[in-house]
Parts: C-alpha cells; sequence; structure tokens
C-alpha cells in the first residue's frame, strides 16, 4: 500500500482540498476555503498546512471568530447546502465564540465544519494559556460546549483518527436528513504529530446529495388525504430550496390550484408574482396565508420544521377536521403536530404526489378565494411600503424603497429583531435567490456575516444587507473583511436607537419601557450617545452616507449601487409602527401576577389566547 507521510493538520487540508461535488452535471470543489482566525492553539499546525494549500484550499482571516462562521454558514445557505466552508480557531476564548454559530448551523439544518485548536492531547504542559481545568474530569476542554450544537463531534487525539472520522463528517455535513455543523477538535500537539497515510485516502472523492424516495405506504396515504381536499394549503419551508424543488413546486400548485405559503426559510420559493403565492405564513404571515391556513380543511407542509412562529404557537392550524400532511426527509420532522408523514425528498416527492393526483384540483370556490385575498393582501403591501413624506419612516417604508432598489439581481439579508417580521409579510420576492433571513436560530450579529457569505456565494448579485442598530453594534467587524476581499455588500442601518422590536414585545406583555430603547436605560448624565454609523463605517474602509427619509434613501440606494466597494447608508426610523395587517398569535409566557395592571390585563390577554390552541 502507498503511504505519504504527513501532519494530522496537512493530511486533513489535502483531504478537505480533495472532496468534489456534482450538481445538475457540473463538478466542483466542496469546499470554497477555510476561514481563520489563528493563535496559539492552531497556527503552528493547521495553519502552516493551510499556507501550503494555497488555492487548493484558500483560506480567509476575518475578524471574529463567530461572524466568521456565520458568513461560512450563509455561503453554505446560499449554495443550497451543496457546497461548505470550514472555520478554525485556536483553543479558549476563539473556540467557544464559535459556539453561538454553530448552535445557529443546528437548528437551520446548515452544514459548516468547525475545527477548534484544542488542549495538548499529551497533557504535558498543561494548563496550557486558555485551557480551563475541570478538577474531577481532565478529559472536558471548552471545545465540549460543541457536543450539544453538533450535529457530529469528535476530538482527534492521533493523527491515524481521521482517516475513520473526516469520512463521517463528511456525510454528516452531505446528509439531507442530519445536515448540520461537524466539529473536530484538534489537539494542538496532534495537528504537528505526523502519519503514514493511505495515498488513497486522499483520491478526489465526487459526492452527490442522496434524495430518499417516499414510502409507496405513506405516498397511497398522502395522495388519498389529498384527493379528499377541497380547500387545500402548501406551506414551504427551506427544505423545497435545499431540494431543488421551487420549480416544480410552482408547477404542482398551479397544475392542482392549490395556494403556497411559506415560512421564513420558504419565502422564495414562488416569486410573490405567481398567482398560487400568498405569502408568509404565521406570526409574521400575510392576512392571505393566515386566513387561509384557519380554513385550510388539508395541509401539505413541505419541507419545514413547523415551529412556532409558523404554526402561530399551534392556534393557527391543527384543529381535529383538519389534515396535516408532512412532506420532509426528515423522520423527526415529518411526525410532528400529529401529521401524516410522508418521509422523503421534496423534488421527487411532489413529483410522486403529482402523478398520483392525476387531474385532481382545489375547489373553483377555494380558488377563487385565493385569488381574492392574494389582491387584498397585495393592496396592503402597497400601502404601507408607500412613502408618505414622514420625518421617521417606518420599517416597512424602507423595506418597500430596498425592495424597489434590489430589482431581479438583489438578495436581502437580515436577521433577529422586528426587520425579519416585517420582511417576511412585505418583501416581494422575484426567485428563490432574492431572499435570505435567518430566523431558525433569530440570531442578532448575523447579517453583515451572512451577506458576506451570501455575496461568497454569488458575487454577480447585489447584496443588500439590511440592519437595526443594535445587531451593528454587536457585530460589524466583517464589514472590513468585504472590503478586503473586495466583496461588496449594500448595507442600509435602521436607527432607531435601540432594541425596537423588544421595546414593542415588551408592551404587548404590559411591560413598562425597560432597558431596549436607549432612553429607556441607564446612562451617565449626558444620555446615551448619538451613533456616527456612516462615519463607523468609512473607517472600516466602507463608503458610507447619512441621509434623512425615503427619497433621500432612494437616490442613496442608487449611489449604491454603482459604487465598487461596500457601502454603508444609515438612516433613523421610528420605533415604534410595525405593520399592523396579517400575523397570528406568538405564545410568550406573561408573568402570573404583577403589581403592574397592564401585565395583569395582559395575563389575561394570554390565557384566552392559550385556549386556541391546538393540542
Amino acid at each position: 500500500m502507498s503511504t505519504v507521510r504527513l501532519t494530522m493538520a496537512q493530511a486533513l487540508v489535502k483531504y478537505l482540498a480533495a472532496q468534489r461535488i456534482v450538481h445538475e452535471g457540473r463538478e466542483t470543489s466542496l469546499f470554497e476555503g477555510v476561514f481563520a482566525i489563528f493563535g496559539h492553539g492552531n497556527v503552528a499546525g493547521l495553519g502552516e498546512a493551510l499556507y501550503h494549500a494555497g488555492e487548493t484550499l484558500p483560506t480567509f482571516r476575518a475578524h471574529n471568530e463567530q461572524t466568521m462562521a456565520h458568513s461560512a454558514i450563509a455561503f453554505a445557505k446560499a449554495n443550497g447546502r451543496r457546497r461548505l466552508m470550514a472555520a478554525t480557531s485556536s483553543i479558549g476564548p476563539g473556540a467557544t465564540n464559535m459556539v453561538t454559530a454553530a448552535a445557529l448551523a443546528h437548528a437551520n439544518r446548515l452544514p459548516i465544519l468547525l475545527l477548534p485548536g484544542d488542549t495538548f492531547a499529551t497533557r504535558e504542559p498543561d494548563p496550557v494559556l486558555q485551557q480551563l481545568e475541570h478538577f474531577g474530569d481532565p478529559t472536558i476542554t471548552v471545545n465540549d460546549c460543541f457536543r450539544p450544537v453538533s450535529r457530529y463531534f469528535d476530538r482527534i487525539t492521533r493523527p491515524e483518527q481521521l482517516l475513520t472520522s473526516l469520512p463521517q463528517a463528511m456525510a454528516t455535513l452531505l446528509d439531507p436528513e442530519h445536515c448540520g455543523p461537524a466539529t473536530l477538535a484538534l489537539p494542538q500537539d496532534v495537528q504537528t504529530f505526523s502519519y503514514d497515510y493511505p495515498q488513497s485516502f486522499f483520491t478526489p472523492r465526487l459526492h452527490r446529495i442522496r434524495r430518499p424516495q417516499p414510502d409507496p405506504c405513506e405516498l397511497q396515504e398522502a395522495i388519498a388525504a389529498l384527493s379528499r381536499a377541497e380547500r387545500p394549503l402548501i406551506i414551504a419551508g427551506g427544505g423545497v430550496h435545499y431540494a431543488d424543488a421551487c420549480k416544480r413546486l410552482g408547477d404542482f400548485a398551479h397544475t392542482h390550484g392549490v395556494p403556497v405559503a411559506e415560512t421564513q426559510a420558504g419565502k422564495g420559493a414562488l416569486p410573490d408574482q405567481h398567482p398560487c403565492a400568498v405569502g408568509g405564513v404565521g406570526v409574521t404571515g400575510s392576512a392571505a396565508a393566515n386566513r387561509l391556513a384557519e380554513q385550510a380543511d388539508l395541509i401539505l407542509a413541505v419541507g419545514t420544521r413547523l415551529q412556532d412562529f409558523t404554526t402561530g404557537s399551534r392556534t393557527l392550524f391543527g384543529r381535529n377536521d383538519q389534515t396535516l400532511v408532512a412532506l420532509n426527509v426528515g423522520r423527526f420532522d415529518s411526525q410532528k403536530h400529529r401529521a401524516l408523514p410522508l418521509i422523503g425528498d421534496a423534488l421527487d416527492g411532489l413529483e410522486e404526489l403529482d402523478t398520483g393526483l392525476a387531474e385532481w384540483r382545489a375547489s373553483a370556490a377555494w380558488e377563487e378565494e385565493v385569488g381574492r385575498l392574494k389582491q387584498a393582501w397585495s393592496e396592503v403591501v402597497e400601502r404601507v411600503t408607500v412613502d408618505d413624506g414622514r420625518d421617521l419612516p417606518t420599517d416597512a417604508q424602507v423595506i418597500g424603497a430596498v425592495n424597489r432598489q434590489a430589482g431581479e439581481d438583489g438578495t436581502v439579508v437580515c436577521a433577529a429583531g422586528g426587520l425579519p417580521g416585517e420582511l417576511h409579510k412585505l418583501w416581494q420576492c422575484a426567485g428563490p435567490d432574492s431572499y435570505h433571513v435567518e430566523y431558525g436560530y433569530s440570531c442578532m450579529g448575523y447579517e453583515i456575516a451572512g451577506g458576506l457569505g451570501v455575496k461568497m456565494a454569488g458575487p454577480e448579485r447585489e447584496v443588500f444587507v439590511m440592519v437595526g442598530d443594535g445587531s451593528y453594534l454587536m457585530h460589524n467587524s466583517e464589514l472590513a473583511t468585504s472590503v478586503m476581499l473586495g466583496h461588496k455588500l449594500i448595507v442600509v442601518v435602521l436607527d432607531n436607537r435601540g432594541f425596537g422590536c423588544i421595546n414593542r414585545l415588551q408592551h404587548a406583555t404590559g411591560g413598562a419601557g425597560f432597558n431596549n430603547l436607549l432612553e429607556d436605560c441607564r446612562t451617565g448624565a449626558a444620555g446615551a450617545p448619538k451613533t456616527d454609523f456612516a462615519a463607523h463605517a468609512r473607517a472600516l474602509g466602507c463608503q458610507a452616507e447619512s441621509v434623512r427619509g425615503i427619497a433621500e434613501l432612494d437616490e442613496a440606494l442608487v449611489r449604491a449601487r454603482r459604487a465598487d466597494t461596500s457601502y454603508v447608508i444609515t438612516l433613523d426610523t421610528d420605533p415604534l409602527p410595525s405593520t399592523d395587517e396579517g400575523g397570528a398569535w406568538w405564545e410568550v409566557a406573561v408573568p402570573e401576577v404583577s403589581q403592574r395592571g397592564q401585565v395583569n390585563e395582559a395575563y389575561e390577554s394570554y390565557l384566552d389566547a392559550k385556549r386556541r390552541q391546538h393540542r
């Protein structure tokens, strides 16, 4: 057997560089590269190996471990989970910074290979810098924090362990059901240990994403249920995108007269101009989609995990006289809410359903109702997103301006806070690539880093990052990375002077304004400073300007599109308004007793809503 002597780190890098993937007849490298921030736990071993890899596995230097991992995750999402990135840090704070990103990837079923450095496997120099000592268990390091937020975890304590662990990590990253973060903790000494690896281990490997086929019995049960339905509704989740099933879904809906509502991850599966597209569903959904969900006699959930925002905390649908069919590649998700499971690939599952349903269509009365509700909602969107000349614009009006300028080649990126809710209701999608919102983990600080990953995945598209002042202040350093790498972003900062979304929730649950808007926070005698976000962005190397009102924003967006580097536009917005139309109840627990009368009133409303939950 032919072998080659390499360090563990060199073998890891060589293996990753040899991984290939084929999709629709096109073969390309599986890994775009590795985001890296080096420290004493990875610079000598993995850093040296990455240096010699050069362009076969490029290394990208970032400014924060959490946000570089967010960028890598966004890259994978924008590539439909078919191309990936890795992220490496030192042991200690660098590693634990990535734990939040791992949780985000886990919640969203998105692949990333995490390579945190670790303490010495030999333990000879213990305790080393940044090592946490556990008095009763010396095998534990901070990297054990990755275990609950990883789909696959291993600590490589011998160089030959790569031979079995790396293929398992790859299988996890590319598994349509168990897809998520894979973590290989790399003790810094083991990274430098050498081993005679088989040459065959580094033979280029061509991967394909599996498409599990529906079980015949489950398929027949689903067809029978659909055939009886007169008022069906499809809820499209992120799995529609990952299965390349967007066109198939649109054809299915058109053939059978079924309206399609979308989750946050599913939004864009159909362009909003499609006659069957009725908008977002759930807590942040359109009035059309939510009304149809309440009236439907059958709901076909495709590629969605049916979280509380989708179901209105189980009040929107789930009646005993309503059938739920869950077409999902994952067994776990297909069993929720007492659904009829149809476990399988979304693309092939829709094709099988289409064949089995033959000439079946929804009732004519239902199709007429869909058209009426869709038109009414379109009028709402147009009304709330138009500029009415107010001094402090609403989030909805800013969204309208950005949407107009985004055009066919624009992608909006956002996460957490009030903006995702308004975007889910109001953003008009041109197609599957026009909407990228992280809402599975709802992680503040994802926005700019996620925008960088989206731009790396699609350099030909204009990427519009919409971010509030709160999230911008949490994580903005990857603006400098975008400038350094030449990946232009257009970033719109909506400055409402605080955490406006949670301020609204605080009031909705009866609370007083407290510790959310800056005016309600403890400050020094001078009060909270007014942050000059444009000046800050210029300091990071961006072009930037501050504007006032929607008319000036429209003009600035035109200048931003013409720019050749990242461009930041900031404007003051009103923290209080949100779109009243649409939406559904969201369960947020309210104190049973309080000295505040408004809280007691909110608790009674909470109990009323709880009675509407379907169990």
